[in-house]
């Protein structure tokens, strides 16, 4: 049995199928964005693209980590 998808992560196949885009789009998005703080982003996704809270938190939170090298 495969091992389950967890944190962040988990919540991308809901993300790409309500928001009819890739994850890599998103992630570009965000790297792009002049915003740096977590919650700028956060309110900046809501906002501008329509995300609810727990997508944007789990795209910014996955983006951010990448970035950091974690």
């Amino acid at each position: 049995m495969a091992d389950a998808v967890k944190g962040s992560a988990g919540y991308f196949p809901s993300i790409e199928k309500k928001y009819g885009r890739p994850i890599a789009e998103w992630k570009e998005l965000i790297r792009s964005s002049p915003l740096a703080k977590h919650m700028e982003l956060v309110n900046w996704l809501k906002s501008e693209h329509g995300l609810g809270h727990g997508h944007a938190n789990a795209l910014v939170a996955h983006t951010l980590a990448e970035q950091a090298g974690k």
